[in-house]
């Protein structure tokens, strides 16, 4: 079974940046790799995909402010997100959406953001 580990998450103030890692256990150049958050009382809501050839989709509630990438030889994805709200506090996750291990999801990373 793949293991999935997002870390970077954080408290920062309206406004600032961070950057969100997801490590996989195993090789990820076969699959499309999706972000998604939940917020204290929410349901889990997508935020965007990133395909295996690296083309990103986003929801509009993130679209120009967050940035989806992804490096196949460090078995990582990436979501950088500028601009952040207060409305974006939230635990992140990671999942696999397609090929091997589909369907797997991370453990998620607090980001909380408040002046």
């Amino acid at each position: 079974q793949v293991q999935l580990v997002e870390s970077g998450g954080g408290l920062v103030q309206p406004g600032e940046s961070l950057r969100l890692s997801c490590a996989v256990s195993g090789s990820i150049s076969s699959n499309a790799m999706a972000w998604y958050r939940q917020a204290p009382g929410e349901q889990r809501n997508w935020i965007g995909t990133i395909t295996r050839s690296g083309l990103p989709t986003y929801a509009d509630s993130v679209k120009g402010r967050f940035t989806i990438s992804r490096d196949n030889a460090k078995n990582t994805v990436y979501l950088q997100m500028n601009s952040l709200k207060p409305e974006d506090t939230a635990v992140y996750y990671c999942k696999v959406v397609s090929g091997p291990n589909s369907g797997s999801w991370g453990q998620g990373t607090q980001v909380t953001v408040s002046s």
